[in-house]
């Protein structure tokens, strides 16, 4: 069974979204689970430096509710899956196209480390995961080359596949994240609660695990 995952290294939800799919396949019996994950910009127009963060959202959300309350949500819903967010750290909406292609230049074998370390540095340390300099000692931080990533990153290496997802996502339709699809043909949006993730593998497999 394949999984294609749409996120956003920014964005809360995809983080939520991919802890509550780690908890449904780990309770998982039905057939082996292959997990890709695919490249989704919220906004791609951001420039490369990035934009002040407070600023940006309130811009986004028009003044219609306070960002306070905005962040309450993927706030108490991490916390409930042992994930923290510290939104008054973040100074910065990064452009994450540099984001998406260290994790598509990440070996499979440390590709999970890689976007956990890069949702942690954001999401709860306020670092600029559009910075060069802090992808490459994100990646070395769980044992990738450092300087063989910093060359790759220097490059367009990993471009063309993150911006072909991000293209693949926009003809299919799929406007927001994150968004599963399963052996391309069965599909949810949104970050669905772990016991609901399980149920709809169920019913794809046709097993009664």
């Amino acid at each position: 069974m394949q999984i294609d995952l749409f996120h956003d290294t920014a964005c809360p939800w995809c983080r939520i979204g991919k802890r509550h799919l780690q908890l449904a396949l780990a309770q998982w019996q039905g057939k082996p689970v292959q997990v890709r994950y695919r490249t989704f910009f919220l906004n791609e127009r951001i420039p490369a430096a990035g934009e002040d963060f407070r600023p940006y959202m309130n811009a986004k959300v028009g003044g219609r509710i306070p960002l306070e309350q905005m962040f309450a949500g993927p706030g108490q819903a991490g916390e409930r899956v042992g994930l923290r967010f510290d939104f008054e750290a973040i100074t910065r909406a990064p452009n994450t196209l540099l984001s998406h292609r260290l994790i598509a230049l990440a070996p499979d074998s440390h590709k999970e480390a890689v976007i956990d370390a890069v949702y942690a540095a954001y999401f709860e340390q306020g670092r600029d995961i559009g910075d060069l300099d802090v992808l490459v000692e994100l990646a070395a931080a769980v044992g990738l080359d450092g300087n063989a990533m910093r060359t790759l990153l220097l490059s367009n290496a990993g471009q063309e596949q993150a911006l072909a997802d991000a293209r693949w996502a926009r003809q299919a339709g799929i406007s927001g994240v994150p968004f599963f699809i399963v052996n391309e043909r069965y599909a949810w949006s949104g970050a669905q609660p772990p016991e609901a993730i399980l149920q709809m593998l169920r019913q794809i497999d046709g097993t009664n695990n």
